[in-house]
């Protein structure tokens, strides 16, 4: 799609580089938010218990984040072509909103229920920028080095957010439950003057609000620009229903897409599994069966080990944050190496499989190591920070497979990545909604160690997933519907939008 020539176009492209620095902030800090919500409960479960009369170990409690993510789940099928209508900006502030109205309502709670009703709220709106912060910048940022270490820092916002979450409210929780939102709300506020001043930068809205203007002042736009075209994959006539059925066909279709989503789908699973888990082994004291923990042969053993406070119970997480920090730095060598080799016109760097699925085959045996460590190292002749320290390796596979599986589904389905990625975010939102509501019987029926290690077990099957890519990846996508258009150049349009 050609950009406008005339002088009064407003090119998103062409902004002030202190105008895209505010554009990619403000994404950042919705994202943040956005991350820090999804897990904001965990540090303040036996508070929210004690308030509403559960038990410590009722299942219901892991609502508080499942709900959340049956948000996330179904957020990106509707903010996604919803922001390609109305715009990119209205979209962002009306869930921004949205998620500031939700999490005072969470505060305010009046039941139980009613928190996991407003829960379930809270993650729809939050969802918002796992479809629309990837074609925001897009729109602003035409160079891929830079649109790609932006992307990073969007990932590694993502999964530090999530860490810092139960850290928080485990501390803050000791005064009221209510105030683990009132939190959130805060760290919400400060985000919410950088999203109320972003422009709008989607070009087929620009356009059409620009056709409008001149129109209105009863003028002609010489260049063309009164006839407005659509973008995306949709405009050769396909309907709005197909649009919205794209990515449900792709994922069908498409072996690439299926296998990578059900990596990254186990993999964040995982990731909203440790809020659960975590609490069981570092926190307050919860009495199941405990016949596999390693420590005695009393099946009354009590499976939580070290009984620490909610707070302190919160810092297990920090090697995690710590892992993504690491991540993010391999991400930027690797691509300062890569386009290195692209300069020297090396052939493997020409190829797709090659840019950045190495980051993947390199995080992928990390997360059976961090599963196998935490499960075998947690006993109480073994000082907690030793199995807290798995969370380093976890860190370090999580963000490099989700940075790896992102850009190389935007790179192999290219104008087709919006469907692609709304397909692989809606999967692994359902196995992260799931799995964590496995915690607590997996654990109580087999204890720390097995737990964790059949765990690392599918972790260990799902792990040969890039390899067979950087492999095969080229000869599976040439027999794949969606991927044979991309490479016979059947769609020539804008950078492709990703959904994280």
């Amino acid at each position: 799609m050609g950009l406008a020539s005339s002088n009064d176009f407003p090119d998103p492209l062409t902004l002030s580089p202190i105008r895209k620095v505010h554009i990619v902030l403000a994404g950042i800090l919705f994202i943040f938010n956005s991350a820090f919500g999804s897990s904001l409960p965990s540090g303040a479960h036996d508070a929210i218990a004690d308030s509403f009369h559960l038990a410590h170990d009722d299942t219901k409690l892991v609502l508080l984040n499942s709900l959340y993510l049956v948000g996330f789940a179904i957020g990106p099928l509707i903010f996604g072509p919803l922001s390609e209508h109305v715009g990119r900006r209205p979209v962002l502030i009306g869930t921004f909103s949205g998620y500031i109205i939700f999490t005072m309502a969470c505060a305010l709670s009046p039941n139980f229920p009613a928190l996991l009703v407003f829960r379930l709220l809270c993650g729809l709106n939050a969802a918002s920028p796992n479809a629309v912060l990837g074609g925001l910048y897009a729109d602003i940022l035409d160079n891929p080095q830079t649109r790609g270490i932006a992307m990073a820092l969007f990932m590694v916002v993502t999964g530090f957010g999530p860490q810092l979450a139960p850290l928080v409210s485990g501390f803050v929780s000791t005064v009221s439950w209510r105030w683990t939102f009132w939190v959130g709300l805060a760290a919400a506020g400060v985000g919410y003057p950088f999203i109320l001043f972003i422009p709008e930068t989607y070009v087929p809205v620009l356009k059409k609000r620009h056709a409008r203007r001149l129109a209105k002042a009863g003028k002609q736009e010489q260049n063309g620009c009164n006839t407005i075209e659509s973008q995306g994959p949709g405009h050769r006539g396909d309907g709005i229903l197909s649009i919205f059925m794209r990515p449900f066909v792709m994922i069908a279709k498409e072996p690439v897409l299926l296998f990578a989503s059900l990596f990254m789908g186990f993999t964040y699973a995982m990731f909203y599994l440790y809020f659960q888990a975590y609490p069981i082994i570092f926190q307050s004291k919860t009495p199941i069966s405990g016949k596999n923990i390693g420590l005695d042969q009393s099946l009354n053993f009590l499976a939580d080990l070290y009984g620490l406070s909610p707070g302190v119970a919160g810092l297990a997480f920090l090697p995690i944050s710590v892992g993504a920090l690491v991540a993010f730095s391999l991400f930027l060598l690797y691509g300062s190496y890569h386009s290195k080799a692209v300069k020297e016109n090396k052939a493997w760097a020409m190829l797709e499989e090659y840019r950045r699925l190495p980051l993947a085959a390199l995080g992928a045996p990390l997360l059976p190591i961090a599963l196998f460590w935490l499960g075998w190292s947690s006993k109480l002749s073994i000082h907690p920070v030793v199995p807290m320290m798995s969370g380093l390796f976890f860190g370090i596979g999580y963000i490099l497979i989700f940075m790896a599986m992102i850009n190389y589904l935007t790179d192999a389905y290219k104008q087709y990545s919006a469907s692609a990625q709304a397909a692989a975010s809606t999967l692994r939102s359902c196995l992260a909604v799931c799995l964590p509501l496995a915690t607590n019987p997996m654990y109580g029926e087999l204890g720390i160690n097995w737990a964790s290690s059949l765990l690392a077990f599918i972790a260990i099957l799902l792990a040969v997933i890039p390899f067979v890519f950087i492999k095969y990846g080229q000869w599976i996508r040439s027999r794949s519907p969606f991927s044979q258009r991309v490479m016979k150049g059947e769609l020539t349009e804008r950078p492709a939008e990703t959904v994280v």
